[in-house]
């Protein structure tokens, strides 16, 4: 026999209203979106709204329109800056992910291939400023690198590696693929363990070896990865600021500013806290538009795959 329907009503489980529902979900969410909102919205739009005033850090702002912009724009070392920037940017993007490839690729099917790519793993330990601080030593001037070059006779012991510009941005782009190349190495080379061994094997078997199996299997198999990691690299490099205090300043004078560093002088150093806010948000606005265009890009190359 059924049980009556009043009881089976009864024992049945108690939806929750819609509404409840809503609000429970709310509730769980709120938190995040406080926290997001209080550390990094709301100084978002306070950095905003002193991009357009004339502010010391003392007083109140006073309001003066765009010309913090005008000023950032007519002056040469930002221009400069930006240059430098763009330097960092695709320096970054050629060399350390180029090389961490390359290591992730020779290493890889080694035996204990993790002991080849220790050594390029650990600078990633350092601290941008510890960098900075060891190759400022190697690079200055009669400093070990020009030390070095007149033991062994060889040419490039007047070159002023951290003083000529746009050299020192150069040895400074040198010294960030020395930190970074192992952890993108790493990076790379879980990649290539996880693309899968059939694909490969049917490559050889139809002939392909070498650089024609790593250009037509491996590389378009690694895209993900590389997308990820690219990307990072992109970002990355638009705020660099802890190597290039450690090794220059942005010197000398203003020849290897980032735009990072011209913000933190503008801001911190000359007081200009109005100025320091215009390039804050300059390289907010490049920095979000750069990846939003490269992964757009990326993605749209996948779905055409």
């Amino acid at each position: 026999m059924s049980l009556p329907t009043a009881r089976q009503a009864e024992l049945a489980p108690q939806r929750k209203p819609k509404n409840q529902f809503w609000l429970s979900s709310i509730g769980f969410v709120a938190p995040g979106v406080l926290l997001v909102a209080v550390v990094l919205y709301l100084p978002f739009l306070w950095t905003t709204y002193i991009s357009f005033t004339e502010y010391n850090g003392l007083g109140d702002p006073e309001f003066i329109g765009i010309e913090n912009f005008r000023d950032m724009f007519a002056d040469p070392a930002f221009l400069n800056s930006v240059l430098n920037t763009l330097y960092w940017v695709l320096g970054t993007i050629a060399l350390p992910v180029g090389l961490g490839l390359l290591i992730a690729v020779l290493s890889h099917g080694l035996p204990n291939a993790t002991l080849f790519r220790l050594p390029f793993l650990i600078p990633y330990a350092l601290s941008g400023v510890a960098v900075g601080v060891i190759w400022s030593f190697v690079l200055q001037t009669n400093g070990a690198l020009s030390q070095a070059l007149v033991f062994l006779h060889l040419p490039g012991s007047e070159l002023r590696w951290l003083l000529d510009a746009p050299l020192n941005t150069f040895v400074m782009i040198g010294a960030s693929t020395w930190q970074g190349a192992g952890v993108n190495a790493l990076l790379f080379g879980i990649g290539l363990q996880s693309i899968p061994k059939e694909p490969l094997e049917a490559a050889r078997v139809d002939g392909a070896s070498g650089f024609t199996l790593f250009r037509t299997m491996t590389w378009p198999m690694l895209a993900p990865l590389t997308t990820v990691v690219v990307g990072l690299s992109i970002v990355g490099s638009l705020k660099t600021f802890d190597i290039i205090w450690g090794m220059t300043k942005g010197g000398p004078g203003r020849v290897s500013e980032t735009l990072a560093l011209t913000m933190y002088k503008e801001t911190f150093i000359n007081n200009a806290y109005g100025l320091g806010a215009a390039v804050a948000l300059f390289l907010t606005v490049v920095t979000v538009l750069a990846s939003i265009l490269y992964l757009r890009r990326q993605l749209a190359d996948s779905r055409s795959i």
